[in-house]
């Protein structure tokens, strides 16, 4: 299906037409799950939650889909093995247009339950392991210390394309291995699939995700046959030894790789932009890192809660399952509202605050939680950490520029655009 013929198109162009047709009645009903997707939404969600939250724990759509705000009930929810990504028989949750366009992409862990999840995830795992990530420390420093090398004296530069992107994309390829000419589109390819993950909306999109995808097996099929002739000490060889010894197939060598390059990027570069605009936009919290540059782990958590780059997740029961005084039927979908998970009363005190300093409360649900909590975890929260800490020391003039620009998204919330100066703001004339 890499190529669309006249008879896939017309199916999928019924799928994402009937889809719209199906949210816009929903949404003028009042179904607040299909309103998130509303672009009215888009800058700013959070009071939608809010309204979704005043409903009680649990929230049923029309559709006859659940959610919960609630950090309790999604941290429960996420950690029940009752609950999984999969229909109870291990055929996807997805479908209509999306279903159609991931069904060509091969599956990575993150698309599985166990048994398979707990097999793929064990092989990736060593390569994330608390020492061997901490040793990348000196190399994000430095890949920092380039790029911002690069852009002092510019009167403006764009903090996404310029800083933002180029640093997970540098960390993740040198994990995985990817040859530098290899890395040029994955800023590109990153955008496009997270905001496919809110769903297919054209048959443009759909064609344009589905070649994303076919460029991206490709290149690690290719990566494949090249390490098992000639390995080397990173995740793709590592990967290439466990097929050769049929730990893993070829096909899911190919979906845990492109599991790993995209969310080891896509998750950084809006932790970065999210984080930044928050304390643009919070004057008195980028004054206090400023002053105090050892805050920026402590910001980086506060970022992750305040504004998280995956704003929801979707779980499926595979039992009827009681929660929070409902009874969830096998086969029901509920969905995690990660991003309300995190601003929850209940757990967080004042938690519509950004507050870089703030102490107590539980784990923010960011990374997920459960058998799905994000592998990068660490990784990225070193990245963060040192970015924003080389911020307040080498920029401390730092302001937005000009407007910014929303991934048309709202299950990974993030920037396209955000242009910014570091100079002194030019003096008026008198």
């Amino acid at each position: 299906m890499n190529n669309l013929g006249p008879a896939a198109s017309l199916r999928l162009g019924s799928q994402i037409q009937a889809a719209k047709a199906t949210n816009w009645l929903l949404g003028g009903l009042g179904d607040l799950l299909v309103q998130v997707e509303n672009p009215k939404w888009r800058e700013n969600p959070y009071p939608l939650y809010e309204q979704i939250r005043q409903k009680g724990p649990l929230y049923r759509g029309l559709s006859g889909t659940w959610a919960t705000t609630s950090h309790a009930l999604c941290n429960q929810v996420l950690r029940d093995r009752r609950f999984g990504v999969k229909n109870a028989d291990g055929s996807p949750v997805t479908g209509g247009a999306l279903g159609a366009v991931a069904n060509t992409y091969p599956e990575s862990f993150l698309d599985q339950d166990p048994p398979d999840h707990t097999r793929l995830r064990r092989l990736a795992a060593p390569a994330f392991n608390p020492k061997r990530v901490d040793g990348y420390r000196p190399r994000v420093q430095q890949i920092v210390d380039s790029l911002l090398d690069k852009i002092e004296g510019q009167e403006t530069f764009d903090l996404i394309k310029d800083l933002a992107a180029p640093l997970p994309i540098t960390v993740i390829s040198d994990l995985l291995g990817i040859p530098d000419a290899d890395r040029g589109d994955f800023a590109e390819y990153g955008a496009r699939i997270g905001e496919g993950l809110s769903g297919v909306h054209s048959i443009r999109q759909a064609k344009d995700l589905i070649h994303v995808g076919s460029e991206l097996v490709a290149l690690f099929d290719r990566l494949l046959k090249e390490r098992t002739k000639d390995p080397g000490d990173d995740v793709i060889s590592s990967l290439a030894t466990a097929v050769g010894e049929e730990k893993m197939t070829a096909r899911e060598l190919h979906g845990t790789a492109m599991l790993l390059l995209l969310a080891g990027f896509e998750t950084t570069v809006n932790l970065i932009g999210n984080g930044v605009h928050a304390l643009l936009a919070h004057p008195e919290q980028w004054a206090q890192l400023r002053d105090k540059p050892e805050l920026a782990a402590a910001m980086t958590e506060e970022a992750l809660r305040y504004d998280p780059p995956v704003q929801a997740t979707m779980r499926i029961a595979h039992a009827d399952i009681e929660l929070a005084g409902e009874t969830i039927k096998s086969g029901q979908l509920v969905g995690v509202m990660l991003a309300a998970g995190n601003r929850d009363p209940e757990v967080y005190p004042e938690p519509d605050k950004f507050d870089i300093t703030r102490t107590g409360g539980p784990e923010h649900l960011a990374f997920s939680s459960g058998i799905h909590y994000c592998i990068g975890a660490r990784l990225a929260r070193i990245e963060g950490e040192i970015l924003f800490r080389s911020l307040a020391e080498r920029m401390p003039l730092l302001r937005q520029a000009g407007p910014l620009e929303r991934r048309e998204s709202s299950t990974i919330r993030g920037l396209r655009a955000f242009p910014v100066t570091a100079k002194f703001p030019a003096q008026r004339s008198q």
